[in-house]
């Protein structure tokens, strides 16, 4: 626990092998969801400022990445279904959270429909379990980048959610940065240990995390 000391110091003082996937499986037949929380500012620098997405414009810090239905080992992906597609209102509904509309289509095209929920259900599922994540205050009061390891985040995230444990989570990196968190979760939402598969922390030394703008 002795770097977040240390974070809260600098928010206080400053003026830092894939898993295996199927395709065209059955819908409904997975073991378990794995939440993606994704750090905007991460996505931002790395992708989204280069497309001008409009989620860069706007103060976000974890968004919803998507609510992936997973098997032991493994995942389903572009199942078949014959659930509706989602509508564009029902897209542009979920960008509070998801950042823009697209990610919520292509969210659903990939993952949400193996769920063997209907567009609307699995967007209500999704949106509940990102409000049942309490999502780390002190990360959001960040007035510079800083550099740390990946298991500061991890442990902020642990203290934030009494009851989870560190094999339930995962902090993930992309180009030396913070990416993701992922939690790992029942059909019925309730933390769970994840797979092994999953449970590939970031093992950099020191990874950027830069601050909400």
């Amino acid at each position: 626990m002795r770097w977040l000391p240390i974070l809260l110091t600098c928010v206080i003082l400053c003026p830092l092998a894939p898993s295996a996937r199927a395709e065209g499986e059955r819908a409904g037949a997975f073991d378990y969801y794995v939440l993606s929380l994704s750090w905007s500012p991460t996505w931002c620098a790395l992708e989204g400022e280069a497309r001008n997405s409009p989620q860069c414009e706007r103060a976000l810090g974890w968004v919803l990445h998507g609510l992936w239905p997973q098997y032991t080992r493994g995942y389903p992906s572009y199942c078949d279904s014959t659930a509706r597609p989602p509508s564009r209102k029902e897209t542009a509904a979920m960008a509070d959270i998801m950042g823009t509309p697209g990610l919520a289509w292509y969210q659903w095209k990939k993952h949400g429909v193996c769920a063997g929920l209907s567009a609307q259900d699995y967007f209500a599922l999704a949106r509940r379990a990102y409000e049942s994540v309490s999502r780390p205050e002190v990360l959001r009061r960040l007035e510079d980048p800083v550099t740390l390891p990946a298991t500061v985040i991890e442990e902020a995230f642990l203290q934030a959610n009494p009851g989870w444990e560190p094999d339930m989570l995962t902090i993930t990196c992309q180009s030396g940065r913070i990416q993701e968190a992922r939690l790992c979760l029942s059909k019925e939402l309730e933390p769970v240990p994840c797979g092994q598969d999953v449970v590939k922390d970031c093992r950099l030394g020191n990874a950027l995390l830069d601050p909400i703008r």
